[in-house]
């Protein structure tokens, strides 16, 4: 089966509302009342939210598809992450999400590599992420890649506040 990574356009923000809800909530939505859950999804991955991030020249969407079919997505733009150091000009990777179907296969890395490479077209520059505390396979994929761990913050998902840790890797650093 053909696997392609493409750039998002406005014209796919159906297309990409529907994987990271399919994703959040294959990941997540375990964790969360519903009601909490779904001011989530509505607010952060509807339709028009994708829509007015995909039309934004700051940010950047890519879509991971297999025969066609959306199985996981990336975003990537300029930090917005609550740390004191985050200075203008640093990005940040805001999502990367693979289907289950899909994980174990070199996808989600080569994801990831994609919104790098975006992130730093014009030269290196400080990156952040922000990963929940719980997710220890995605801390350690993201420190392969030089990040680490300078702080934490609270993720709203409705009136849930997670844990969430902010990593980093600066400018130049592999």
């Amino acid at each position: 089966m053909p696997v392609i990574i493409r750039r998002a356009t406005p014209d796919d923000a159906a297309a990409m509302s529907r994987i990271a809800t399919d994703t959040f909530v294959e990941t997540f939505g375990h964790l969360y009342p519903p009601e909490d859950l779904a001011y989530f999804l509505l607010n952060s991955y509807s339709p028009a939210a994708q829509r007015e991030m995909l039309e934004q020249d700051s940010t950047a969407m890519w879509l991971l598809e297999r025969d066609g079919v959306a199985v996981g997505h990336a975003c990537a733009g300029a930090c917005g992450l609550p740390h004191p150091d985050v200075v203008e000009g640093d990005g940040e990777l805001k999502r990367l999400y693979v289907l289950r179907e899909a994980h174990n296969q070199g996808w989600g890395a080569k994801l990831f590599e994609t919104a790098l490479e975006w992130l730093e077209k014009d030269g290196p520059r400080t990156l952040w992420i922000g990963v929940w505390s719980e997710n220890l396979g995605a801390q350690r994929f993201y420190s392969r890649y030089g990040f680490q761990r300078v702080g934490e913050y609270k993720f709203p998902v409705g009136d849930t506040l997670d844990d969430e840790f902010i990593l980093r890797r600066h400018a130049g650093a592999r």
